[in-house]
């Protein structure tokens, strides 16, 4: 008789991770009964070989019918023939290590073919007592052994995991995933529906309409996925909480575990922190994984590194390499199968979360407003890995110098994927550092996309409350057919109306038009922000709170860091669409005009209007405002106007806005905890602060032209560009732009000496410097980044 492997204890639990692969047809029942005879031992199998299978008489009758059959069977032999088959079994014993590697979560094909114990039937095949095993099964294992990730399903006694999806629609490099599988038991993927946790305390509109179709799709998607790997996906609506319905769901399962990735909005963390102590009094535990940034926000510190420059992607990338977090490692491969449970609790058809419901006319006819968002995406992960792997085989090479361009597609569209967790960016970063092109602008972005979550982390009020608390009392404009007109893409400035009406019609517009749009409402039309951050929060498919947020903090003049820049809608339009290919794809009632005139189509004259069979005010809008200098003169005033007016938030010698610390980055900077922090003091900052403005301090009534600091551009970066400049460019568009970006790094390190206070370096002879215009009489800085108000 065959040795028993170790004790029984180890032999019992062999056999029962051996039990698996009958579940999954990977061996059959005379094969798993002859191992667990080489592993137990004659005596041992026939005391405890009903007790291991007992949980098939529940989860597998007719498998536990067999299997007891063949029980049956052996024990009934002569002596004689249990002689006969041990010694043919202990021929081809396999090793106890053999055997371990047979149960092996991870397994490829060939190891499965060179290290699988071998079966009842191929002992006895080589035996000669026993004919081969069937073809059919032969080509079940041989697909098995492809297998990367996932378990088979386990018997029904095991309590399930419950695989809680958020905002991580993916199987590909989910960590969430693996920690479920590492727990051996049934797996339940579920996805709560709770629109109103997505929410924060102010006006967030955290969930659009182009943002819940999206949802809707990539959760179908999801789902489909999951059902190809032998699993599925419950959708369920919280009718109260998250939590309630986590618990309803824990009850009904018998589930003790649940595992999620994290997401990061201050509130939804704070949900996230009362689930996990409210399971755990109940016994159970929640299991949260970090994959949705590449750094975890809360634990970005800025020890060693300062304040000074916060607010910017270089301070922000100088914390995170200066205070390392744990190694990214590689990205995950998805599962080849999930276990799954006995039964499935009930839950909801996906149609109910009425996430892509459409409205209706009074006649009942349905306004499909999502049909050239249907054909202009692929929202399954698939479509995020094609659209990855074409970026970086052809755009990824002109990204460094013409992603700014809006008349080719040279940016990688990714960020709805991005934001739904159908790619991770570990996965988007290991990719973009293997391909052939490495693009280091690129890969910053994925700085930037952490460092609006940090931003947001610190100030939880960021998508609603201005981040500098003089730009609060700005008067902005109240005239709502401007921004209706801004809305529809109609203001009659084409490069604007291109732009926006792609928003509307595709739920996406490059960043670089999202700056131009942002400009276009802030600086010309003196409009609010939070209008403009909440209309891209329903009608961008990758709508994010936090990236959104310190977007239109920036450009409202308000946030944690300033736009140096303000795009001017004319010339902006003659160097990133020069030819108007753009906005005749977007605004087809303009096709006709010529090259030179597209983007003012004011000044045509009246034949090449009638060429075209054009009417202004009628075929196309008129302009909503006409002197842009005017309107932009009137917002620097205003904002002179309220810097004056809370002094105590204006460094003096700096002339930087100053803004009161969060509590984290005071007891950082304190070296305190947050509780020893003294009451009663407010703690200011200073903030990076636009030039233009900080002359404006003395001047209030000047205007935007007579400033040397004037933040306009005209076109990509310069600021002395005209129409001969912009028609030069198309003849020579890569010359002018490197041309333009070296201007514009020279610029930017000679500001930078000059906030410093250092002397401008030494200039080699016969190369021409243009002279300072101006005097900068603010280049001191700050001894101390803290200053105490008493």
């Amino acid at each position: 008789m065959a040795p028993s492997l170790g004790s029984t204890e180890d032999g019992l639990a062999l056999v029962r991770r051996l039990l698996r692969d009958v579940l999954v047809g990977r061996e059959d029942p005379e094969g798993f009964f002859a191992l667990c005879v080489s592993a137990l031992g004659h005596h041992d199998t026939r005391s405890h070989f009903h007790a291991v299978i007992r949980p098939l008489s529940t989860a597998n009758r007719a498998l536990h019918s067999t299997l007891t059959a063949v029980y049956e069977e052996y024990f009934s032999k002569t002596e004689d023939d249990e002689l006969q088959l041990a010694l043919a079994l202990s021929l081809l014993e396999p090793t106890k290590d053999q055997q371990l590697e047979e149960v092996s979560v991870t397994t490829t094909k060939d190891n499965n073919e060179h290290c699988s114990a071998p079966s009842s039937n191929q002992a006895i095949c080589e035996s000669g007592e026993r004919e081969k095993r069937p073809k059919k099964r032969r080509q079940k294992s041989k697909s098995m052994g492809q297998q990367v990730v996932g378990l088979p399903p386990t018997p029904s006694s095991q309590p399930p995991v419950i695989l809680w999806f958020r905002r991580d629609l993916r199987l590909c490099d989910n960590p969430a995933i693996v920690q479920a599988l590492q727990a051996g038991a049934p797996v339940i993927p579920v996805f709560i529906w709770a629109p109103a946790e997505e929410e924060g305390p102010g006006i967030t509109v955290a969930m659009g309409g182009a943002s819940r179709f999206w949802l809707h799709h990539a959760l179908s998607c999801l789902r489909s996925a999951l059902e190809r790997i032998g699993s599925s996906l419950l959708f369920l609506t919280a009718d109260q909480s998250s939590l309630q319905t986590l618990q309803r769901l824990l009850k009904d399962t018998g589930a003790r575990t649940v595992v999620a990735n994290a997401v990061y909005e201050p509130w939804l963390r704070q949900r996230d922190e009362l689930v996990s102590s409210s399971l755990h009094r109940d016994g159970a535990e929640l299991r949260m994984c970090h994959s949705y940034c590449l750094r975890d926000p809360y634990s970005v510190s800025t020890v060693g590194v300062g304040l000074r420059g916060i607010g910017s992607v270089s301070h922000f990338v100088s914390c995170c390499t200066q205070n390392p977090g744990p190694p990214l490692g590689a990205p995950l491969d998805p599962p080849v199968s999930l276990p799954t449970p006995s039964f499935w609790p009930s839950a909801e058809l996906l149609d109910t979360l009425e996430l892509a419901k459409m409205p209706r006319r009074k006649d009942g006819t349905i306004i499909d407003w999502a049909v050239n968002i249907r054909s202009s995406w692929d929202f399954s992960e698939e479509g995020a890995h094609a659209q990855l792997h074409a970026f970086l085989q052809d755009g990824v090479y002109r990204y460094e110098k013409e992603s700014s361009r809006a008349d080719s597609p040279n940016t990688s569209s990714l960020s709805p994927y991005l934001h739904f967790g159908q790619l991770s960016p570990r996965w988007l970063l290991w990719d973009a550092k293997g391909a052939k092109c490495r693009p280091l602008k690129f890969q910053r972005k994925l700085a930037w996309r952490d460092l609006a979550y940090w931003q947001l982390s610190l100030f939880p009020d960021m998508p609603w409350e201005s981040l500098r608390p003089p730009y609060k009392a700005l008067c902005w404009s109240t005239e709502r057919e401007h921004l209706k007109a801004w809305q529809r893409g109609r203001t009659g400035y084409p490069l604007v109306d291109a732009a926006m009406r792609q928003l509307w019609l595709s739920g996406w517009m490059n960043n670089y038009m999202r700056h131009v749009v942002a400009s276009f409402l802030i600086a010309y039309l003196h409009l609010p922000w939070q209008e403009g951050y909440r209309w891209f929060q329903d009608t961008l498919v990758d709508s994010d709170v936090a990236i959104d947020a310190m977007m239109w903090q920036n450009g409202g003049m308000c946030g944690l860091d300033h736009w140096n820049f303000v795009m001017h809608p004319v010339d902006a339009a003659m160097t990133c669409d020069p030819c108007g290919s753009y906005v005749r794809q977007w605004c087809p009632e303009l096709i006709e005009l010529p090259n030179e005139l597209i983007h003012k189509p004011w000044k045509c004259p009246a034949s090449i209007l009638k060429r075209a069979g054009m009417v202004l005010g009628q075929t196309y809008p008129e302009r909503i405002v006409t002197d842009l200098e005017e309107r932009r003169s009137r917002s620097l005033q205003d904002v002179a106007r309220v810097r004056l007016q809370f002094p105590e938030y204006v460094d003096k010698s700096s002339g930087c806005d100053l803004v009161p610390l969060p509590p984290r980055l005071l007891s950082q900077t304190l070296g305190r905890h947050s509780d020893d922090v003294p009451s009663g003091k407010e703690f200011l900052l200073p903030l990076i602060t636009r030039m233009e403005f900080k002359h404006q301090l003395d001047k209030p009534d000047c205007d935007s032209t007579s400033n040397p600091y004037n933040a306009v551009l005209k076109g990509y970066v310069s600021r002395k560009r005209d129409e001969t400049v912009a028609f030069l460019n198309q003849r020579d568009f890569t010359a002018s732009v490197l041309n333009e970006g070296t201007q514009r790094r020279e610029r930017m390190e000679r500001n930078q000496r000059k906030m410093e206070g250092l002397s401008e370096p030494h200039q080699p002879r016969g190369r021409a410097r243009r002279t300072p215009t101006a005097n900068d009489k603010f280049s001191v800085v700050p001894g101390g980044v803290v200053k105490t108000l008493r």
